[in-house]
């Protein structure tokens, strides 16, 4: 009877004792892990909790007082700003201009006309000095359309006045002059008085085409727009390609790749002969600064195509080449009339 009354008066497990033993049953922990992992997360809970129970209270912020401060900061900086009365550079008083009283229109010469005249018609009063001074410049005004060139003239203006200005509406048509005569006599009154001649003798206006591959610098000279240093840089070009085969490898010439008129001229005076054999480019024996000086190959290229032929011994034909990788297909068909093996 004892006994039972004993086993009656414990008091039943805390619910911190249940806890500790669902979670030791539920994660397989001893009792001393289960007592770490339940501090372990009551402390995680006060770090969570404890900024906001430390925080002071903030006051409840009233803008008022910051308003009335910045009004007052800004009264002061108006106050003391001064507006601003001089100018590095003084601005120029110009007089007041008296309005210039306006006259019906009527047929009127412009040459007798004075600024003042071309006011009362209508016209402003910078526009009527350049008209007046336009026609001092030129002599006099020969036709209507001299005075529609006038700079900053509204058109609506001139149609206005176009009606009554007493001049035709276009100057004469100037009289073909015969050079060939004025070069005649010119020539003759140099011989009388012992002037030399001119060193710069007129090209003909008949040239016959020529061979290209033949002409020499004074005959590409006849052709109009070809001077002495373009002719002489065509000499040399067509010398270190070994000749044209081609008309239109006159446009690879520094002096021509931006002037197509003057290529077409050479295309028109000049011709290849369907015949013409070039020089030949040795690939297999020629040295590297032959190979080199070749418009089609280059320093980089002859270089490739030396060392190339060192380590798989001479080329047999044209395609062997293009086991260069840097030889293009373009180069390949610029150089191919000029390969020989």
């Amino acid at each position: 009877m004892k006994v039972k009354q004993a086993r009656s008066s414990t008091p039943p497990p805390s619910f911190f004792i249940k806890a500790q033993t669902a979670i030791r049953r539920y994660f397989g922990f001893s009792r001393r892990e289960t007592s770490g992992f339940v501090v372990l997360v009551l402390l995680l809970l006060l770090w969570l909790f404890l900024p906001a129970l430390l925080r002071p209270a903030l006051p409840q912020y009233d803008p008022a007082a910051d308003q009335r401060q910045l009004d007052k900061l800004a009264a002061e900086l108006a106050a003391q700003r001064q507006p601003r009365t001089f100018s590095r550079y003084p601005r120029r008083r110009y007089a007041a201009r008296v309005p210039v009283a306006q006259v019906a229109l009527a047929p009127f010469d412009p040459n007798t006309l004075t600024p003042l005249d071309w006011e009362a018609r209508g016209l402003p009063h910078f526009v009527a000095e350049r008209i007046v001074h336009f026609r001092d410049v030129i002599g006099g005004f020969k036709a209507k359309e001299q005075i529609r060139r006038t700079y900053g003239l509204p058109d609506s203006v001139y149609a206005r006045l176009a009606p009554y200005i007493l001049l035709p509406d276009q100057l004469p048509p100037r009289a073909a002059r015969d050079y060939a005569a004025s070069n005649r006599f010119a020539s003759k009154f140099a011989d009388r008085l012992g002037f030399p001649a001119s060193k710069f003798a007129r090209k003909p206006t008949h040239l016959a085409a020529f061979d290209l591959n033949a002409a020499d610098t004074t005959q590409l000279m006849q052709i109009r727009g070809i001077g002495r240093g373009i002719s002489a840089r065509i000499v040399a070009y067509r010398a270190r390609l070994g000749g044209f085969v081609r008309a239109e490898q006159m446009a690879e010439i520094y002096s021509l790749r931006d002037a197509p008129d003057l290529v077409d001229s050479l295309r028109k005076y000049t011709f290849v002969k369907p015949s013409f054999a070039p020089a030949p480019v040795d690939v297999n024996n020629a040295s590297f600064d032959e190979l080199q000086n070749h418009p089609y190959l280059g320093k980089r290229l002859a270089r490739v195509v030396v060392a190339f032929r060192q380590q798989h011994g001479p080329f047999k034909q044209a395609d062997d080449l293009r086991q260069i990788r840097i030889l293009d297909d373009a180069t390949f068909e610029k150089l191919r009339p000029y390969l020989r093996f």
